[in-house]
């Protein structure tokens, strides 16, 4: 059974400003205004605010009062609203809560504009709102919104339903927030974790006999620089073996020293002012570095030393971000490219209906058709009835499964002779020239509702933070389709 809300009057909201000539600021407020009218008329915001009830009325051992569940109901309403709205904005934790602080309509979108004093969530309550539902949740309740869409468009005051006949696909690579993987700067890389942790340990009083830490993070930035500086030398090859020895010496000596303050820290943590969770937060970023830099140390001796190739899959590219891979694209100025395949499935509106971000090797994209049409059955009552892509995607047994299924087929097959042949449809010819468009709608969800780089570390966070950007993306695209006359006018109000 599904946990209750209970009922519950929102604060007396302070009056907007009325801006003049500033038409940037009024389309922004008219978005937000009919955000928050699909959030409230869809009924998303109420099964979301269910679903974490639920949640987290099962973790309790005994009933909570109602003035806590109020409370928590409040900060499952912002959660949900800030998360947009800072996506919305491009806008990090610190940046947003500033100018949540600072905005009246972010307040109003946000539920925190009330007479008196307002309290708006720090950066580390955005933070904890960032993950406050999991993705499959947020998932679930986005391809909701498109069948209430679809089905009841009076309901979100949609002038005309959404339009869902026919789907796009395209894919492309969401860039981990990582250095270009380069061997050597994997050691500079575990010098400065392991010695900042060392340091934050001899802080609270534990030592073993050594140099300060500062020294071999200088020590090996000095040889980092070498390295650097090498390739413009005449023997660059000869210099950049022994810079790399020098290297590979200094982090093994970093290794020895961060091992021993490990332990120690392990067994005598009690003598600190740190919590056991605070101490295993720090024994934790060490044991990241420590299991992953023996591998690192042999991956770089080969690719250095002995020149040897070393494969894709075998290959560390970060010490913190474990499921990033080698992507080849052949792209202009993107030969390779390191981070997640993306999976986008467009409508004509430009909605996103079906979306995969894949944490390990993505399968090629002809392989990729199946599972999507399959997801597509499963969620929508109306499935696209038209499938477009690009070259990719083409294989035969798409074109049998297409057939089978009674879906029009608009992927641009491989063969010249057959394409020939084919854009003398003028369907296929106009749902070729929509699907050039797919490319502008990844530049904009990537741009404008991801970042640049998206900055979420961990696959699971990535794949979550790509599915908040789906739906504050959707919201912004159905904000700005025509509504029925009367909504019309009660936003314009």
């Amino acid at each position: 059974m599904s946990a209750t809300i209970i009922p519950f009057e929102l604060h007396l909201p302070t009056i907007l400003p009325t801006i003049e000539g500033n038409v940037d600021y009024l389309d922004l407020r008219h978005q937000l205004v009919r955000m928050d009218q699909l959030l409230l008329a869809s009924g998303l915001e109420t099964k979301l605010v269910e679903w974490e009830l639920e949640r987290w009325l099962g973790s309790k051992e005994k009933p909570p009062s109602a003035k806590a569940q109020l409370n928590y109901q409040t900060h499952c309403r912002r959660a949900l609203r800030c998360n947009i709205a800072r996506l919305l904005l491009k806008e990090d934790f610190r940046g947003f809560a500033v100018r949540l602080a600072d905005s009246p309509l972010l307040q109003f979108f946000c539920g925190l504009n009330e007479l008196g004093p307002v309290r708006v969530p720090a950066k580390s309550t955005l933070q904890r709102y960032a993950a406050w539902w999991p993705e499959t949740e947020v998932h679930a309740q986005i391809q909701q919104l498109l069948n209430i869409g679809q089905q009841q468009p009076e309901k979100l005051h949609l002038q005309k339903p959404l339009d869902l006949e026919a789907a796009f696909l395209d894919t492309t690579c969401v860039k981990a927030n990582i250095h270009y993987p380069v061997d050597w700067v994997l050691f500079r890389d575990a010098t400065r974790t392991l010695m900042k942790a060392v340091q934050l340990i001899r802080e609270q009083g534990l030592k073993h006999r050594m140099e300060e830490p500062a020294l071999f993070m200088s020590r090996m930035n000095g040889l980092c620089l070498a390295m650097s500086h090498a390739r413009a030398k005449a023997d660059s090859q000869k210099q950049r073996k022994a810079i790399l020895r020098k290297m590979d010496k200094l982090v093994g000596t970093v290794r020895q020293h961060a091992r021993r303050y490990r332990d120690l820290l392990d067994e005598e943590w009690a003598q600190t002012q740190w919590t056991r969770p605070q101490a295993e937060q720090v024994l934790h970023r060490m044991d990241q570095v420590l299991e992953q830099l023996p591998q690192a140390r042999e991956q770089a001796r080969q690719r250095i030393l002995q020149g040897e190739l070393v494969p894709s899959e075998e290959k560390i590219l970060s010490l913190y971000e474990s499921e990033v891979q080698v992507i080849v694209r052949h792209k202009a100025g993107a030969e390779v490219e390191f981070g997640n395949t993306l999976l986008l499935v467009e409508s004509p509106q430009g909605l996103i209906l079906d979306w995969d971000l894949f944490g390990q090797s993505a399968p090629g994209d002809a392989k990729l058709v199946r599972p999507a049409l399959q997801r597509m059955d499963q969620v929508y009552e109306e499935p696209p009835k038209a499938l477009g892509g690009d070259r990719g995607f083409d294989s035969e047994s798409n074109r049998k499964e297409l057939a089978q299924r009674g879906t029009y087929n608009a992927i641009c097959p491989r063969g010249p002779q057959e394409l020939k042949e084919r854009i003398k449809s003028w369907k296929f010819k106009k749902l070729q020239r929509r699907r050039a468009q797919t490319e502008g709608r990844i530049a904009i969800f990537k741009n404008n509702f991801l970042g640049r780089p998206l900055r979420s570390k961990g696959f699971e966070n990535r794949e979550l933070s790509v599915t908040w950007g789906v739906l504050t993306h959707n919201l912004w695209v159905m904000a700005r389709l025509p509504q029925a006359e009367a909504a019309a006018e009660n936003v314009a109000a």
